[in-house]
């Protein structure tokens, strides 16, 4: 039954268990967020989404209250600009005055925030964090926590898409920090390597080592794909520079997998441009292997295939094919070639 409330003095419908923050979004309302994401389980941690409701005391996160009947809600009164205005002035006191040469710079959803509400820099002359930068030898996530604004999206992605639990939270007050288990490796604490927490950060805090250097989100034009490494067929975008392939981003858009990759998926990219990737069928001549179209090849193929029938044969499937295609491979060998001697990679 769908709920009616006034947002902004605008009446909307929202559905029932909608949170306030969802209800403004569907109807084109923007409310800052940082450490909410559509993915992961709301938990009003940074408080930048913070709205006043009327008849409720106090500015409320948006993120967490669910929508109610006859709810008047206010997102942009000038005291709610001066909260989210403090909350940002607070996270730069203990943040990096480094955005020039940051990884994030332009994709960074601090710097969006910050710029959104030209909030100047902090002088700020107390105390600071100092963790040392890229301590973690993970191959493939770059760590800078004195980046780090505590939203604790790493810890959820990693909790919730892919199930892992490697990040937690350590210490209290000032001492909060993000820790790989009990303050140890990711690869101690059982990280897959998948990148998620990566994709999911939305400063400099983790980033993707391969691609660190080698350009901007502004200098990469983007192109979907679908993965080449098994038959599950995830989305992404190819990040391209020059016409070389720098980087792979997840799309919430994607239909099969949304943000979750594995590690073949997200940093397995650079066979692409590797000198020995073969980029046309080889047939032996003479004794050697030498280049030749694909007509050629397969017509050669089908010749030796005419040539033989039933258990002088064994085929092996791939998990790279999809389940379409490896049901035509198996019926394909029972059906023409004659013989069940079919298996497949994956199960081996």
């Amino acid at each position: 039954m769908p709920i009616n409330l006034t947002i902004n003095g605008n009446t909307i419908q929202a559905r029932e268990g909608e949170t306030v923050l969802q209800a403004a979004r569907a109807n084109g309302v923007h409310i800052p967020t940082l450490c909410y994401h559509a993915d992961l389980s709301p938990v009003g941690a940074c408080r930048l989404c913070v709205v006043e409701v009327e008849k409720m005391r106090g500015l409320i996160a948006a993120c967490t209250l669910p929508v109610a009947e006859g709810m008047v809600v206010q997102t942009h009164t000038p005291k709610i600009v001066e909260e989210r205005k403090f909350v940002l002035e607070m996270l730069l006191t203990d943040h990096p005055n480094d955005c020039m040469i940051c990884e994030a710079d332009g994709g960074c959803e601090l710097q969006d925030a910050v710029y959104e509400y030209q909030v100047a820099w902090s002088d700020h002359k107390g105390k600071r964090h100092s963790y040392p930068v890229g301590a973690d030898q993970n191959p493939f996530v770059f760590t800078d926590f004195n980046k780090c604004i505590l939203c604790t999206r790493c810890v959820r992605a990693c909790a919730e898409i892919q199930g892992r639990n490697v990040w937690g939270v350590a210490n209290r007050g000032f001492n909060d920090k993000i820790v790989a288990g009990a303050d140890v490796s990711m690869l101690e604490a059982g990280c897959e390597q998948c990148g998620a927490c990566a994709a999911y950060c939305p400063t400099g805090s983790l980033t993707d080592k391969p691609s660190r250097g080698k350009g901007r989100a502004h200098q990469f034009s983007k192109v979907r794909t679908t993965c080449v490494y098994c038959g599950v067929g995830c989305n992404f975008d190819f990040n391209v520079r020059d016409g070389k392939i720098v980087k792979v981003t997840s799309a919430r858009d994607a239909y099969v997998n949304g943000m979750a990759l594995c590690v073949k998926g997200r940093y397995g990219y650079e066979f692409i441009h590797h000198p020995d990737r073969l980029t046309k069928p080889l047939i032996k001549k003479d004794g050697k292997f030498v280049e030749s179209s694909w007509d050629e090849a397969l017509d050669l193929v089908a010749e030796k295939l005419a040539q033989h029938r039933g258990d002088e044969f064994a085929f092996l499937a791939s998990a790279k094919a999809t389940n379409e295609e490896n049901y035509l491979f198996q019926k394909f060998t029972r059906a023409v070639m004659g013989t069940n001697s079919v298996d497949h990679c994956a199960r081996l």
